[in-house]
């Protein structure tokens, strides 16, 4: 029992910890001019528009936009912070330190001595600032050459990076930089920022501001705010700069809808750079022969609208380029080929009104996610390479999405799609029906056919000619009768290979005529409905109920012995709720009938979309191919018919986003199905390295869904995929790239092997 209390206590202390972080007011928006944004601590997005009088609380996040400016006064001590355009920044205080964590822009501060309890300090990607009273100016470019300049006083500049120190005195500045210079020098008049277009008495607008918010206060009956408790309701602040909101902005309402009725949808994020490349470099056989790789992956971001490449070069240890090079760039022969170079394009977010996406698909969830959950279309990149398609749009209580997994499956004979249509009631009454339809017209599209002759490469003994696809005993020349328009010499006189020629032989024994895609289809479909209701919602916590149908089906096909297969599951209910913005949780309770597969266009879908395995024949004493699809591989011995069994257990998730550095989510499920359970299992990890030196990207997953034992490491199964990804920054703006992912697959033999692929890329970003 004390164990169990131990432990609540420690939870209780943390959340209240949380809580208090969140209620404090430390300072306030005093001016504001152009475009001022908040994003809350907790909030994914800026999404509040500022106004003068605003609560500022620990955590919180400042953005001004092109051609704004702001000012900030602390409370306590009335030290002023003077902020210019295209400045982005953040508030973080401890009991015994008040820092401003400025990602870049331009702040002119002006810091109390005589009244400030707290050190004061400004820090930047790769330098602290510590102040003990004085007014300076901290700048941040873009391209991350960070100044320090005094007016007044003094204070000393660190650089992380190696470690130097050097103090600013009166009418000096400092230089930083990421390669660990700092350099100390004289100023000039024109190095210290032009001071934002308002001066006055600050000090005294803010007065008049707490005097206005006092009587609003006593006319509303509630406790007036004095100077020295500026414990102001932050939920109403919050709602009447809401009110205020410009009519074409509705990003915030958006995120309400979300949050409080609908699954959530990714945040736009911070806005893209204008211009970056990435440059991989490796190695690749091709025909027998190594060659160098060369990757140009060059991306541009204008407005709304952006557009990457994948652009690559094959080059010998001469210095000659491929010739299957020549071949991919024979767009004039072959427009198709355009499609390859094209990494995206996109206009607009999904919080937007229209927004749509050509190329990469990545984390792609319908509703609640009991069909689609997680797709991507990238597992494979670049060996593989699929474009797709993804749009949607929000227009009043209305919202829709579709996607198409990849355009080159269709001239196999279909991919995998899908289209969402979701409906609110209203704001009285939030309740949303999603609508979700998902199919892949031909599971087989996916087997790959380098010669269009409609032999998988697997079983084709001429992968590289659609004119030959047989050979029995390896020695180059087709068998007789498999192949069209070759000519007599070539056919093989010997096909078994037993130095008998087969004129001479009564019998001959074969290969089989191989596994063909025409005519060959193995689809899979499934619709889904589902509802939502926010039982309660406010700053600290809220939660969600939801319930969801899904139903999935699976055709019949006679050449791969797959019977007909048809499911569903119920979840009643699911519940989902966010603690003070950074704590995610879930659970469902979920009832399965039949076929049916939670989550089954998941992650790693198009990995087992259709498996290619061996089976020894006892009686022959030779192995045979088999060629499943993912519903064959789950339910085991696929000509038994398993209609009629159920099951049933839970689904529960977490996702922790601690202060915008780290995000960890995962996500487990336990069916039971008689004596029988089926697990998953799926974490995420994702590191903030904005303030991390030298790290510009750290990541890593694992999955591994429908097992008895997704714990089991040491036994991988073809259902289980991992890796990870980590940016390395070699200089301001160039970045070294380590991505690895593995998976498992038959070796053809009968024996699992992991496909293990790595890349490395230099990323460079202006």
């Amino acid at each position: 029992m004390n164990k169990k209390y131990t432990v609540f206590n420690l939870i209780l202390f943390f959340l209240l910890s949380i809580s208090s972080l969140r209620s404090d007011v430390i300072a306030r928006l005093i001016k504001v001019e152009g475009k001022v944004f908040f994003k809350r601590l907790g909030m994914e997005t800026f999404s509040e528009k500022a106004k003068p009088g605003a609560a500022i609380v620990n955590g919180d996040q400042i953005r001004i936009g092109d051609e704004g400016y702001a000012a900030v006064i602390y409370i306590d001590d009335r030290s002023i912070i003077k902020i210019k355009a295209n400045t982005k920044f953040s508030f973080m205080d401890s009991p015994n330190t008040r820092t401003i964590n400025l990602v870049h822009g331009t702040l002119l501060n002006k810091i109390n001595k005589e009244r400030r309890t707290k050190s004061f300090r400004i820090q930047t990607p790769v330098s602290v600032a510590s102040v003990k009273g004085t007014e300076f100016a901290a700048i941040v470019s873009q391209k991350g050459i960070e100044q320090f300049v005094c007016k007044e006083g003094s204070f000393e500049v660190l650089n992380m990076i190696s470690g130097q120190t050097v103090n600013v005195g009166s009418g000096q500045k400092a230089f930083s930089n990421a390669t660990g210079d700092l350099v100390q020098a004289v100023a000039s008049s024109k190095d210290y920022p032009q001071d934002p277009e308002f001066e006055g008495n600050i000090e005294s607008d803010l007065e008049e501001i707490l005097e206005s918010q006092e009587m609003e206060a006593q006319q509303q009956n509630a406790p007036p705010n004095t100077v020295p408790e500026i414990e102001s309701d932050i939920e109403s602040e919050t709602k009447s700069v809401d009110e205020e909101e410009p009519e074409n902005f509705n990003e915030e309402e958006v995120l309400e809808d979300i949050e409080s009725t609908e699954p959530e949808k990714p945040s736009p994020g911070p806005p893209p750079k204008p211009f970056s490349m990435g440059l991989g470099i490796g190695s690749a056989t091709l025909n027998g022969i190594l060659y160098n790789q060369l990757a140009l992956r060059p991306e541009f971001n204008i407005w709304k609208i952006g557009i990457g490449l994948d652009l690559i070069l094959y080059i010998d240890n001469e210095g000659n380029i491929a010739p299957i090079v020549h071949e991919q760039w024979d767009i004039q022969n072959d427009p198709g080929l355009i499609l390859d170079k094209i990494l995206y394009v996109k206009y607009g977010q999904k919080t937007e009104p229209g927004w749509f996406k050509y190329g990469s698909l990545e984390s792609m969830t319908l509703g609640y996610g009991g069909l689609v959950n997680n797709y991507s279309n990238m597992m494979e990149f670049p060996s593989v390479r699929r474009v797709g398609i993804n749009g949607g749009f929000n227009i009043g209580p209305v919202a829709g999405e579709v996607f198409l997994s990849n355009f080159k499956d269709i001239k196999r004979g279909g991919t995998l799609s899908g289209l969402r249509l979701s409906y609110k009631v209203s704001d009285k009454l939030p309740i949303s029906f999603g609508l979700n339809y998902v199919v892949d017209a031909n599971m087989f599209s996916s087997m790959k056919d380098s010669d269009s002759d409609t032999y998988p490469d697997f079983f084709d003994d001429f992968p590289n000619d659609s004119s030959m696809w047989n050979d029995t005993d390896g020695d180059g020349y087709p068998d007789p009768g498999n192949g069209i328009t070759v000519p007599e010499d070539s056919i093989d006189i010997d096909a078994n290979g037993n130095n008998i020629l087969d004129a001479n032989e009564e019998q001959i024994t074969l290969k089989a005529t191989p596994f063909s895609l025409k005519n060959n289809k193995a689809m899979a479909s499934g619709f889904s409905f589902d509802i939502g209701y926010p039982i309660f919602k406010n700053k600290a916590i809220s939660l969600n109920i939801f319930s969801e149908y899904n139903s999935l089906s699976f055709p019949a096909v006679k050449d791969i012995s797959r019977i007909e297969r048809k499911g569903n599951g119920i979840t009643i209910p699911g519940l989902r709720s966010t603690i003070f913005g950074v704590l995610n949780l879930s659970i469902e309770y979920r009832l399965i009938k039949d076929s049916y597969i939670p989550q089954f266009f998941d992650q790693a879908y198009d990995l087992n979309r259709v498996v290619i395995s061996t089976k020894a024949d006892t009686l022959s004493g030779s192995d045979s191919t088999i060629v499943q699809t993912k519903d064959m591989m789950v339910f085991g011995d696929y000509e038994v018919d398993d209609s009629g069994i159920s099951s049933s257990g839970l689904y529960g998730s977490a996702g922790l986003n601690l202060f915008d550095l780290v995000n960890f989510s995962a996500s487990y499920t336990n069916m039971t199905q008689d004596t029988l359970e089926i697990k998953s299992f799926t974490a995420f990890l994702n590191l903030n390295t904005d303030n991390i030196p030298k790290l510009s990207s750290a990541m890593a997953y694992y999955q591994r869904n429908n097992e008895s034992n997704p714990f089991d490491f040491e036994n991988p199964s073809e259902n289980t995929i991992m890796g990870y990804k980590v940016g390395y920054e070699l200089s301001k703006g160039v970045s070294l790239i380590w991505d690895f992912r593995q998976y498992y697959r038959d070796d053809g033999k009968g024996v699992l092997k992991p496909i293990k692929q790595t890349t490395i890329e230099t990323a460079f970003n202006f």
